[in-house]
Formats: structure tokens, sequence, C-alpha cells
């Protein structure tokens, strides 16, 4: 019997009985109070009914096992870690800088051709020799104005991250000054990274970036620095709080000149990628780098081939003068033989070929280094003083005399920042050349740079 037919037999069943023993108007009264008692045994019959399909639901569900047991289910299975997208989904940052970079610049001996990127920062290789000055040269440009975009996934407890930074200072003859100083965006770095791992192009292991100082110039102390980015696997293994050891397998590019000849060329004929390892040290805010590198150096040329074994050592580091991190004093010394590419911007070849009754490498040897102090005069005001140099080694018999010998720069700047994101820096640079030959040529040069970073 349902609810609905109880209700119609109580009804009438109190409606007989109340004919029988009270006036109209009486009769009437109690239904009413008969009417409001059944709508509360309703509502009471369907809360119990709930009560009732909720404990029928909890019963039929599968019991989980106790803890113990849980766990040696969970041991049984295959060690196979589930990745998938946690929430939260994928973020993304676009970072970067304005740039606006002018300089004056005189040579003693001679110009430099309209497309030399030598106009658009320091290349000590690029520096006249031999030629007669012809004044002043002045040049301004943006073409450093830089743009980043990371990415970040959370994955499995962990970020998988990725990173895609350009500016627009090109290879030369990738625009022109003529009327619309339109320039192609060119890659500097492009990679991702998973917990230790890193994939793609990034700063070449061998250096150690937290060394570079700041300059208005594009690098700075170039004949004294490691500088290369380019594709690479690298990993990363903590050893302690204060200690970190990275090791990466690197793209090739042997570089040589030929026995007479100061020309340097780029071989596409590498037959192993380049090693490299460095460790960190952590000393509070400061912190050093000793890096080294390992190369095959190989050149095939059909019916002749040679290969040699290229090798570096580096030390680095930038340490923090004062507790407000206002002055710091930052260095690099590089030393190797066959490694003319990671220093200086290929001032020296990696070796050089020689022919005689068949083809032979012979790897050139080189010291660079660079020292750096800046000094925070107030906290908006600041300035540092760099010196730098690099000494090439040929085998007595190969040397060439209009091939680079040493090359060495002096340079001072002043910079201040109005507000955090915003730097105006004025920097004069003295930079000389020195050949095999002992002829010399000089730079000097009065930079400008204003610069907005977001």
């Amino acid at each position: 019997m349902t609810i609905r037919h109880l209700r119609r037999a109580v009804l009438a069943g109190t409606a007989l009985c109340s004919l029988s023993a009270f006036p109209a108007q009486a009769q009437t009264a109690r239904e009413a109070e008969l009417e409001e008692r059944l709508r509360a045994m309703e509502a009471s019959i369907a809360e119990l009914r709930a009560e009732l399909a909720l404990t029928r639901a909890a019963d039929e569900a599968p019991q989980a096992p106790p803890a113990a047991a849980q766990s040696v289910a969970v041991s049984n299975q295959p060690a196979v870690v589930p990745v998938k997208e946690e929430a939260g989904g994928t973020s993304v940052k676009i970072s970067g800088f304005f740039k606006t970079y002018a300089s004056v610049s005189q040579y003693s001996d001679g110009v430099l051709p309209a497309t030399s990127n030598g106009h658009d920062f320091y290349n000590p290789g690029t520096i006249p020799v031999g030629g007669v000055s012809e004044g002043p040269s002045y040049r301004a440009n943006v073409k450093q104005t830089r743009i980043a975009v990371s990415a970040s996934t959370p994955v499995a407890g962990h970020a998988l991250k990725g990173t895609l930074e350009v500016d627009f200072q090109s290879s030369p003859g990738a625009g022109n000054q003529r009327m619309t100083n339109a320039y192609n965006p060119a890659l500097r770095r492009g990679f991702i990274t998973y917990v230790n791992l890193l994939i793609g192009q990034e700063w070449s292991n061998f250096q150690y970036v937290a060394a570079l100082p700041e300059t208005t110039d594009y690098l700075g102390p170039s004949e004294g620095t490691v500088f290369a980015r380019q594709a690479q696997l690298r990993y990363t293994l903590p050893l302690s709080r204060a200690l970190t050891l990275s090791v990466a397998a690197e793209n090739p590019a042997a570089t040589t000149a030929d026995a007479g000849f100061a020309a340097v060329v780029e071989n596409d004929t590498d037959r192993m990628p380049d090693l490299t390892a460095r460790l960190n040290v952590s000393l509070g805010r400061s912190e050093l780098s000793l890096a080294g590198l390992a190369r095959d150096l190989t050149v095939d040329q059909g019916a002749e081939e040679d290969a040699a074994f290229g090798w570096g050592v580096s030390a680095a580091g930038k340490i923090v003068l004062d507790a407000r991190s206002r002055h710091d004093l930052r260095f690099m010394l590089t030393h190797g033989s066959g490694i003319g590419r990671y220093v200086g911007l290929n001032l020296a070849p990696d070796a050089v070929l020689v022919r005689s009754g068949g083809l032979e490498l012979e790897p050139v040897a080189l010291t660079a280094g660079f020292a750096a102090l800046k000094l925070g005069w107030t906290d908006r005001l600041r300035s540092t003083f760099m010196g730098s140099a690099q000494w090439i080694d040929y085998p007595a018999e190969l040397a060439v005399a209009d091939a680079n010998k040493m090359v060495w720069s002096a340079s001072a700047n002043l910079f201040y920042s109005p507000v955090s994101q915003l730097d105006f820096g004025i920097e004069f640079r003295h930079g000389e050349r020195q050949l095999v030959s002992g002829a010399t040529g000089r730079l000097d040069r009065t930079e400008f740079s204003a610069r907005y970073n977001f």
C-alpha cells in the first residue's frame, strides 16, 4: 500500500468517526489537524528512505584494503610512473628588453666595411690594421632588442619548460640602413628542460654566463671571454647544496686556416660531439666555476682527411664584495689547444691545415681572460671597469704574418637607473689588435645605450 492510499484510508475513517461524535464545525477542525500530522509523517518517511538508499550504496561499494595490503598491492605493479598534465595547465611568459645603442668610433689604421658587425659591437678581430685613419665614425641601431617567450607545464610533480629567445643582431647583409633599417630576427636560444635535463640550443656548458659584466656593448670584454651558443644535450646533477655538476654533448664545428693564410673557415665534417663538463661551487652570494672541454677535430676533404684532439679548461667566478651586493668582482681565465671558436669570437682557428705529403691538422693553443670590477656608487648609479686579453700561440713554422697574435682592451662605464626597469649607460673603450708580423691596429670608442627591461 502506498502512502497516498494510506492517507485516503485514514481520512475516510476519521471522517466517519467524526460524523458520529461531533457537530459539523468540530469535524472540520479535526480533519485539519490530521492533515498536518500526515504531512509530518510523509516528510519523516522520505528522510528515512534517503538514508536507506545511502546505506545500501555504501554496502555495495568495494572496500579498500588496509594500509599494509595497499602497500603490497602497489609493490607488485610494474614500476611505471604515469605522466599526465596536472591541474593548472600551461603558463606562458614574455620577457626581454628594448635597447637603443649608439657609438662613435675612431680607428688608427683604416675603416670597417659597411656590413661588418664590428660597427654594432666590439669584435676585436675586425679592428683594421695597416690602413690610414679616416676620422670618427658614428653608428646607431636597435638590433640588440631582445624578446624571450617561455612556457611551463606541470607534469608528474615537475615543471616541463621551454624557452625561445630572439634578437635582431643577425648576420651581416641581413638588413641595411638606407631607408627602413629593417633587420631579420636572429635565433639566440631555444630549448626545453625537464627535471635535470636540457635539450636544445643554449649557452655552451663550457661558458660561465654569470661572469659576464654589465656593459653598454653586446658582449664587452670579447677577446677574453668564452662565448658560444649551440645545440646540446645537458644533464645537471646537484652534488650538495653548494656543489653542482653539469655535463653536455654539444654541436661541433671545427674551424681551420690553411698554412700560409690567415682566413678562418668552418668545416662541416666533424664525427663526434664536443664534450663539456662544469663544476659550480656556491659560496653564499658568490660563486666559482671550473669547466673542461674535449673535442675531436676532424677535416675530411674526400681523398684526404685527418683528426686532432682539442682540449680546454676555464675558471671563472663572481665574488660579491659587500653586504648589499652593490660591488662585485667577475673574472674568467681560459687555456687550451684547438678551442679557438669557443673564445674571443673565434679570433684564432682551432687548427692549421698543413699539406705536405698528406693532410695534417695542427691545433692552435691560446690563453685568454678578463677581469671586471663593479662599483655601486648609489642604489641607482654604478660603474664597471674591465680589462681583457688573448694570446695566440701558433706552431712556429706555421705562423702567418697577418694572423692574429694578441688582442687586448680596457673599458669603463657609468650606468644610471631612474627606475628599476630602465637603464641609461655610457662607456669608453680602447682596444688593440696585433698581428704575427708585429703590425698593430687600435680602436677608441664611446658607446651610449638606453634599455627598458620587461
